[in-house]
């Protein structure tokens, strides 16, 4: 087998695992669907409230984290990408002690 042979056959390799694990991924909807029907089966009956705001605050804060990572913590360039105002961003960072 020729070097082109094994890079070509490499490449075509890299190209079906990138596809599998697209295919594989679930969206972020799919992924709160799962989690909340998880939720509400282990409730087993019990009363809750607030699934609103728990919700809410599960994924903010790890949005929050993985935009100013995006962003290498530049809160203005942060709070454009989010559609936020800075002041707002700011507030959200300090209520999940992330700033």
């Amino acid at each position: 087998m020729t070097i082109e042979a094994l890079a070509a056959d490499k490449q075509e390799e890299q190209t079906y695992t990138s596809q599998t694990q697209i295919e594989n991924a679930a969206t972020l909807r799919d992924c709160v669907e799962k989690t909340l029907s998880n939720y509400f089966e282990q409730l087993d009956g019990a009363p809750v409230t607030d699934v609103y705001q728990l919700v809410l605050s599960e994924v903010e804060a790890p949005l929050l984290e993985q935009v100013l990572k995006y962003t290498r913590n530049n809160q203005t360039k942060a709070s454009v990408l989010l559609g936020l105002n800075r002041g707002t961003l700011r507030k959200k960072l300090k209520q999940y002690g992330l700033l």
